[in-house]
């Protein structure tokens, strides 16, 4: 593979582990103690946060030991784009993504026909960006490497706008592309930012609560009106749209807290959570 095509590693180092044998381990601990969720059904898509390892990675366990084992073709990991941008729907321009366990290829005929779609469907499109330094996406990343038994092509898509027609519609577009594959969906998303804890509860259950309910119009409203906060709901939206035209019919809570549980602070914290969506067997 094209070395100078990788999307490097940015966040290692910094937000998680370099090296490769601590960061194996270290991700290894999260889902090992994170005890095997209780559902009927088959996993279509997951909710994980996207902070540092450190932080999050207790949670994200969760979401990662729902699919421990399992092999997939193709991971489309759903985020927001949190530098802004002036098209809403962005992918990378990148052959692969670089991790310190490894390559992983991008899905460039998934991105092909989404982008098609999209195109005479919506008259959207998926804008190409180079060396980004969005966390949302890889971060996730090394959890897969280590949770899936199997290599797997990855489709990475980020939202920079806060419409959510665009993100069902993309939702929609996801479920066309991804019908005939053996794929898994992956909503990165944070909940609330630095609240006091007792707030930050408040709000993230209620943003849970919506998310559990696979009600596209629960999310929006508990975003717009302030009683409950994501900083991904767009990545949500479009992956609870995504999943339900591959089926999925129930939403999951498995896991919740706050950085408060790891940094000790808890006058400001940044809520995470840890969740599916499932579809009869």
């Amino acid at each position: 593979m094209d070395q100078t095509n990788t999307r490097p590693a940015a966040l290692a180092g910094t937000w998680y582990q370099a090296d490769p044998q601590q960061l194996q381990r270290e991700i290894d601990q999260y889902i090992q103690a994170a005890p095997s969720p209780q559902f009927s059904g088959e996993v279509v898509a997951l909710v994980a946060p996207h902070a540092g390892h450190r932080y999050s990675g207790p949670v994200a366990g969760y979401s990662f030991r729902a699919i421990l084992g399992k092999q997939y073709e193709t991971v489309a990991v759903v985020s927001p784009y949190h530098s802004g941008h002036r098209e809403p729907l962005l992918t990378s321009s990148h052959e692969s993504y670089s991790t310190p366990l490894g390559q992983i290829p991008v899905d460039l005929d998934s991105i092909a026909a989404l982008n098609s779609w999209l195109g005479k469907e919506a008259g959207l499109e998926l804008n190409l960006i180079w060396q980004d330094q969005e966390h949302a996406i890889e971060i996730e990343l090394p959890f897969l490497q280590v949770a899936l038994s199997g290599p797997f092509q990855l489709l990475p898509v980020m939202l920079a706008g806060h419409a959510p027609e665009a993100a069902l519609t993309l939702g929609t577009g996801l479920a066309e592309v991804l019908q005939e594959k053996s794929a898994l969906l992956i909503a990165s998303t944070d909940l609330s930012h630095f609240y006091p804890e007792e707030k930050a509860n408040r709000l993230d259950q209620a943003m849970l609560k919506a998310i559990a309910s696979m009600d596209p119009r629960n999310v929006i409203e508990v975003q717009r009106s302030g009683k409950g906060q994501a900083c991904g709901s767009m990545a949500v939206l479009a992956v609870m749209a995504a999943a339900k035209g591959l089926g999925a019919s129930q939403g999951h809570i498995f896991h919740y807290a706050t950085s408060g549980s790891t940094s000790g602070n808890f006058s400001r914290v940044v809520g995470y959570g840890a969740g599916a969506f499932t579809r009869p067997l």
